[in-house]
């Protein structure tokens, strides 16, 4: 390609709402032009980008046995409506009417249609196993869509599906889907984690996400670095205390606390670590009847040590609030407590509650908690002594950096990721719901065990960015950069000899396959060689007069401080090698 006949459309400055570095620089570099909310065109240069993307992710699912197809954007809602999910999934789900008043939704991902294919397609366990997968557009009506494509509205997925007999075989189909993942983020060129996580609102009990590894990341990763153990915060476990509780050893003592309602001010004003104290989470849960109304609200107190944070995934699998909660009104806080937050505690309450403490919790001693009066905490509180035992004691907290490691291998680290790929066990979630089923061997017929599988291939490029980037621009690895190589000739149009060993050079990694483009359209060399590091352009050849006398090239790595100078003659094959390499 020449960069005459290509679309090259950079800025100096990126607009005013572009928020983290792969927004801005994607903007400034020309890769994507905003049109509305979270909705973006994919420019030329982009979409080289995307396309590299989705050709190494093409090659290693049919590698793995995946079948492509193509599934639509726009779907009826009775699929969604078989799973519940039309209701369930809320606002970001964008639901259409067309002109019979029939109800469609724009998808933000395709189980019920690929679980309908099954039923009426895969009638026999002979069948078995398949997976079918799509890179197609998605919508997601996200309510602040931001940071350009790492959180946009409208994007481009891959997702897949297996489909399977029993569930050994579903859980075998799942190992080589995860295997395929590791292979393609190796060819990404990028830094990334494997790691354990929740399943969420698609649900299933076996996952994990693919997360690259960037300062700017919004997820929290936690893993061993003496081992192989790596969680995403929401799945990491923190483990219970193997000491045993300690015996009391101070009286319990109403203590004031003027104007102190959280547990980092109290510790500061009392001269304690903020590891003694204790703050008080007040949850509800809601009984309905038949109708769907509220007949009757049982209040949770959760317990936690002052420094940690509470993890509601974790919250939501305690029995008893893992049918749904919510956070308790002012009013029942009140009615139950008889003080406003900021001062609560499980020590004299007006009406009981359910007492669920965290595993760091239960074993404390002497701690601290507020007295149900403002402006007021006890200390030297104990378990037994000064109160009941809790009804419950359950993993409610975040971790946090220097806990111990689940697989006892060593001491927790966290560092920031963002999430670009994630698999998914399903099991039989989605066809027994949709009474997807085929006959088995004994003729009888059982359902599918299903995964899915999905990679954000609109989001991987930001990721790339955020991960690979400097104060001139983007640093693309050479597998999905929008091109491998950039033959920049000064004064083109002023010197044969400069020209004809551009369009040489470019001919010749042309035939040898390589990615290249030559720019000639004239620009000086400041503005010319700032465009390509904005690009981000891995690998740039610079032509002039002056080396050309000397019979040299001058070749330079994004990531080089300085340019090697080559023989002209040698130019060619040194490209090749640095490519290889």
């Amino acid at each position: 390609m020449k960069a005459s006949q290509f679309f090259i459309s950079t800025l100096k400055e990126a607009p005013a709402d572009a928020e983290v570095v792969s927004h801005k620089l994607m903007m400034r570099a020309g890769l994507i032009k905003k049109l509305g909310a979270g909705i973006y065109n994919y420019m030329p240069m982009g979409l080289r980008v995307i396309r590299k993307v989705e050709a190494i992710v093409r090659e290693e699912m049919n590698r793995a046995g995946a079948v492509e197809c193509a599934m639509p954007v726009v779907q009826p809602a009775e699929l969604w409506q078989e799973t519940g999910r039309f209701e369930k999934m809320g606002p970001e789900l964008l639901r259409i009417k067309d002109r019979h008043d029939r109800d469609f939704v724009i998808q933000p991902t395709s189980e019920e249609v690929v679980t309908d294919i099954a039923r009426q397609e895969l009638r026999s366990y002979k069948q078995l196993p398949k997976n079918l997968y799509q890179i197609q557009t998605k919508f997601r009506d996200e309510r602040r869509p931001r940071f350009g494509l790492m959180r946009g509205r409208e994007f481009i997925m891959k997702d897949a599906y297996s489909f399977d007999r029993d569930m050994v075989s579903a859980k075998a189909s799942y190992q080589v889907m995860a295997a395929a993942y590791r292979r393609i983020f190796d060819r990404f060129g990028l830094r990334y984690r494997a790691v354990a996580a929740d399943s969420g609102a698609i649900g299933g009990d076996l996952s994990e996400e693919f997360q690259v590894i960037a300062a700017t990341g919004e997820d929290a990763i936690v893993y061993c670095p003496q081992s192989d153990y790596a969680a995403n915060m929401e799945k990491a476990e923190a483990l219970a205390p193997v000491q045993p509780r300690p015996a009391a050893a101070q009286a319990m003592t109403k203590t004031p606390t003027p104007g102190k309602a959280t547990c980092a001010d109290v510790a500061q004003l009392l001269g304690v670590p903020l590891s003694t104290t204790v703050k008080s989470l007040v949850l509800a849960t809601d009984t309905l009847n038949d109708a769907g109304d509220i007949v009757g609200s049982q209040v949770w107190l959760l317990l936690l040590r002052g420094d940690h944070d509470m993890n509601e995934i974790k919250v939501s699998k305690v029995p008893g609030l893992d049918k749904g909660f919510r956070f308790a009104t002012l009013a029942e806080i009140e009615d139950h407590f008889g003080c406003k937050p900021g001062y609560l505690g499980p020590v004299g309450l007006k009406k009981p509650v359910k007492v669920i403490a965290d595993r760091e919790v239960a074993v404390m001693a002497d701690w601290i908690c507020g007295a149900n009066e403002v402006d007021y905490h006890i200390t030297g509180v104990n378990w037994a002594r000064d109160l009941a035992e809790p009804d419950a004691v359950a993993d409610l907290r975040n971790v946090v950096a220097g806990d111990k490691s689940p697989d006892g291998a060593g001491e927790l680290a966290i560092e920031r990721g963002i999430e670009v790929g994630h698999v998914f066990y399903l099991g039989t979630k989605y066809s027994k719901a949709m009474n997807a089923t085929f006959l088995g061997e004994d003729g009888k017929p059982a359902f599918f065990e299903m995964g899915c599988y999905g990679i954000g291939i609109t989001r991987l490029p930001a990721a790339a960015i955020e991960q690979n980037h400097d104060e001139r621009g983007i640093i693309w690895p050479d597998a999905i950069a929008p091109f491998t190589v950039v033959v920049c000739p000064v004064g083109m149009d002023r010197s044969d000899a400069v020209k004809a060993t551009a369009e040489q050079l470019y001919a010749d990694l042309l035939a040898a396959g390589i990615d290249v483009i030559l720019d000639d359209r004239g620009e000086r060399p400041g503005a010319m060689f700032a465009d390509w590091e904005l690009i981000g352009v891995p690998h740039r050849v610079t032509i002039g007069d002056k080396s050309l006398k000397d019979g040299v090239v001058e070749y330079q790595h994004r990531r080089d401080a300085a340019a090697t100078k080559v023989a002209v003659g040698d130019i060619a094959t040194y490209v090749r090698s640095r490519l290889s390499a």
